[in-house]
C-alpha cells in the first residue's frame, strides 16, 4: 500500500480496521517519523536544519518563516500542512494520520497536543481508528498545554487559552478556554 492510498481510505471512510493493510502501514510511518523526530530533538540544529528536518518528517516545501524549537512528537508526519510564518514551541506533539493544517501566522505554544484519532466506544472494535482532521486558521493563537480534538476547526484570528480542551469548532475572531473549551469572549478581527 502507498502512502496516498492510506490517505485517501482515511479520507473516504474515517477509520482503519486493527489488522488492515492500512494498519500496518501507519507503523511503518510511526516508525519513519520516530527516526527523523529523534535526529530533530537529540541534538542542538540551526533554525535552517529544523525546518529541513521538518520538509523530511512531512514531506512537503516549509516556508522560509517557519520555527520551530524542539521537542517536536509525531507519530506520522506526512499529514501536517504548515502555512507561511507558523511558529510551534517546544513539547508539542501532533498525531496527524487524520489530517492538520496549520494556517499562516499561526502561534502554537508549549506542549500542544493536536490528536487526530479516536477509538470505537464497542470494546470489540476498540482497536480499529478512527480519524478526523483538525484545521486551524490564519493568525490562531493556541495556548500552552491546550488540547485539540479530531474534526476541530478553529476560525481565523482566535485564540485557544492556555490548558484548554477543544471538542468542537471555535469561531473565527474568539477566545476560548476550558475543559470542554466554551467562547469567553470577542475579538476584534484583522
Amino acid at each position: 500500500m502507498e502512502i496516498q492510498e492510506f490517505f485517501d481510505i482515511i479520507n473516504r471512510e474515517h477509520r482503519i480496521d486493527a489488522v488492515s493493510e492500512a494498519h500496518q502501514l501507519m507503523h511503518r510511518l510511526s516508525q519513519e517519523a520516530l527516526q527523523i523526530t529523534c535526529e530533530l530533538n537529540g541534538a542542538y540544529h540551526t533554525p535552517e536544519e529544523v525546518r529541513t528536518l521538518m520538509m523530511k518528517l512531512t514531506g512537503r516545501e516549509i516556508d522560509e518563516g517557519f520555527g520551530l524549537f524542539p521537542p517536536f512528537y509525531t507519530d506520522c508526519g506526512k499529514n501536517i500542512r504548515i502555512g507561511k510564518r507558523v511558529f510551534i514551541n517546544s513539547g508539542c506533539r501532533f498525531q496527524d494520520q487524520g489530517g492538520v493544517t496549520i494556517g499562516d501566522d499561526t502561534l502554537i505554544g508549549h506542549n500542544v497536543v493536536l490528536a487526530t484519532i479516536n477509538h470505537d466506544l464497542d470494546p470489540r472494535k476498540r482497536r480499529d481508528n478512527i480519524f478526523a482532521p483538525i484545521i486551524i486558521g490564519k493568525s490562531v493563537w493556541i495556548g500552552a498545554n491546550a488540547t485539540v480534538l479530531p474534526g476541530v476547526t478553529i476560525g481565523a484570528g482566535a485564540v485557544v487559552a492556555a490548558g484548554a480542551v477543544v471538542t468542537k469548532d471555535v469561531p473565527e475572531n474568539t477566545v476560548v478556554g476550558g475543559v470542554p473549551a466554551r467562547i469567553l469572549k470577542e475579538i476584534a478581527g484583522y
